[in-house]
């Protein structure tokens, strides 16, 4: 790799210490910030190694390098993702949910208020959040407003105005939403204990609250005050019932941090969970989009970093699905194997996948023409295809034994299945159980018709099978002087293996793969179709035999005779009174007397 003399000398300069690392191009943009345990060992691994793809473009324009040194590799993670969110470089990741988010609000005056607000100022206010859910956080606003009567108005009161009576109560006073501190009704004291129990809450510690508020009532209840007693019981009842609609893991577990990491193609889904006093009070999925192929690993620690930071987050225990090298001060990360920790990292990670296929269901119903181009794109990317498959048709076939051969065609037209398409063979020309022979036959069968009606050609052939049926297939296409028009696949059963014509080895689609899924469900539908077909023919082959000849022996006893005795020959051979067992003495001689005459 040829590099610039004036970088090699920026690159022989950095120090060995963490930090991040920042390049800039010849407009002076910066296009990519990372961080680095070693700065100069990371940077050099940029123009040492033989780069590809993103990664190849991103150094050649390289311009200049600038590096910033911090105590610890957390501290170059922490500045990395503020560098990302604020200068959104070209070819770094793309955090998808970059918004603001609403938080609840505590300010700071004589007898707080509690609001939602989407800005946060240094004023000494406390805020809780961020909410990715308006109805999370309204939901917790109204559970708050319903136990605590706490003023809403934005008059900033001071001790001195209300010993003065300066303030008059408003409407919120007389419907009881508010104890009228503005008058001097309640107590600055009981107040600020009502502002300390609704923090609790809102961190999710119901517990030690609803611990306090009983100690409170019994107290009441002691000193015979049942008025109060009685006001204290329905908070209680209004906070158990919002608890029990909290999803409760554990009374043993306590504050944590789970993530969970899902990737399909370029883009990674991040869900977090944070769990308080054994609930989990708080979900959010993050997106990130790869720009340089960055690994699971690299993707879930910049999530770590991004959504603790977000979210406020100081739980002492992260749960993650793998190692990571992220070290946080003051945090253990842990990879659970069994127990309630590894229960809700799988919810975690069922979350995500139910917001993947939620999302794709989205993408479909708002715009199913991008969908099914982005589908296909992937397919003929995954395939090696020369044109989009935007027209499919996949073959089976089915025998029994090597009677009542027959194929089917199931059709796919721009990613869905197109059913009035659909085809059932005959084998015709071959005899007994040879799948190779019968490919061979009905691909010949099926695009010599097409050429010979001068109709569309699909740009995609899937046969049911691996090399055998593979090679059966082409060789009908090169009778045609299709091979190099058409692109043909096969799919092995047994390993879900593609093969491709000229390729010796399989290609090993990865499982979860929208374009394996494709090929499946053509496949499988196709086999389903022809499945149909031959039982059918197979019935009516059953059925239609020497016997049905026989005057007095109709469809319902001829099945029942196959039935026991298994074939024809069988039934000849048999005594009068096996016939009679399953038959009846009548019928049994008629069969007998149809079958002596018929002798020679």
């Amino acid at each position: 790799m040829i590099v610039d003399d004036s970088l090699k000398i920026l690159v022989q300069s950095l120090p060995e210490n963490p930090g991040i690392y920042q390049y800039f191009d010849a407009d002076k943009t910066l296009i990519y910030v990372g961080k680095a345990r070693n700065l100069k060992k990371r940077v050099s691994s940029y123009f040492t190694k033989e780069q590809e793809g993103k990664t190849k473009v991103l150094v050649s324009k390289i311009v200049d390098i600038k590096h910033i040194v911090v105590d610890t590799e957390f501290d170059a993670l922490l500045l990395e993702n503020n560098f990302i969110k604020k200068y959104r470089p070209r070819y770094n990741v793309l955090l998808k949910d970059d918004k603001t988010y609403p938080w609840i609000c505590i300010n700071n005056q004589p007898f707080p208020r509690i609001f939602p607000t989407r800005r946060m100022q240094k004023d000494g206010s406390q805020y809780f959040g961020p909410y990715p859910s308006l109805k999370m956080m309204h939901t917790l606003l109204e559970l708050i407003r319903k136990i605590y009567p706490i003023r809403v108005c934005t008059t900033n009161f001071s001790p001195e105005n209300i010993a003065k009576n300066k303030y008059k109560v408003c409407l919120e006073y007389h419907i009881k939403n508010c104890k009228g501190p503005c008058v001097g009704k309640i107590s600055e004291e009981e107040y600020l204990q009502n502002i300390s129990e609704i923090k609790q809450i809102i961190k999710g510690n119901i517990s030690q609250v609803l611990k306090e508020l009983r100690n409170r009532m019994m107290n009441y209840a002691e000193k015979m005050q049942f008025e109060e007693a009685q006001i204290i019981k329905e908070k209680l009842d209004i906070l158990e019932k919002y608890q029990s609609k909290s999803t409760v893991f554990s009374n043993t577990l306590y504050d944590v941090d789970v993530f969970a990491i899902l990737q399909n193609e370029d883009i990674f889904y991040v869900n977090f969970f944070k769990v308080v006093n054994g609930a989990v009070v708080q979900i959010h999925t993050l997106e990130l989009k790869s720009r340089l192929d960055e690994t699971p690993e690299d993707m879930l620690s910049l999530a770590i970093v991004d959504i603790r930071q977000r979210f406020n987050s100081k739980a002492s225990e992260i749960v993650v699905p793998f190692e990571l090298l992220l070290k946080i001060p003051k945090t253990t990360l842990t990879i659970p194997k069994i127990g309630e920790k590894k229960h809700l990292l799988e919810l975690a990670e069922r979350n995500l996948k139910f917001y993947l296929l939620e999302k794709q269901k989205h993408q479909t119903l708002v715009d199913p023409e991008r969908y099914s181009k982005r589908i296909l794109n992937q397919m003929k990317t995954d395939l090696a295809l020369s044109v989009l498959p935007v027209y499919i048709e996949c073959f089976d076939n089915s025998n029994f034994q090597g009677d009542y051969a027959v194929a089917a065609m199931t059709v796919m037209k721009n990613t869905k299945l197109s059913k009035k398409d659909y085809r059932h063979f005959n084998i015709k020309t071959v005899e007994g159980a040879n799948d190779f022979a019968s490919m061979e036959e009905i691909i010949y069968r099926r695009y010599s018709r097409l050429l010979a009606e001068n109709s569309e050609l699909p740009q995609l052939i899937i046969v049911d099978g691996g090399k055998g049926q593979l090679s059966a297939a082409m060789k009908s296409l090169k009778k045609l002087g299709l091979s190099e028009k058409v692109n043909l696949i096969g799919i092995a059963e047994r390993l879900e293996e593609i093969y491709r014509p000229g390729d010796p080895h399989p290609l090993h689609l990865d499982k979860k793969s929208e374009t394996l899924k494709m090929i499946q469900q053509l496949r499988d539908e196709a086999h389903r179709f022809g499945i149909t077909h031959y039982r059918k023919k197979h019935e009516k082959g059953l059925i239609k035999t020497e016997l049905t000849d026989i005057k007095g022996i109709g469809e319902t006893l001829t099945v029942k005779l196959l039935h026991h005795f298994h074939s024809v020959k069988n039934i000849k051979q048999a005594s009068l009174k096996e016939l009679e067992s399953v038959v009846g003495q009548s019928k049994a001689k008629i069969i007998q007397d149809y079958f002596l005459q018929k002798k020679p």
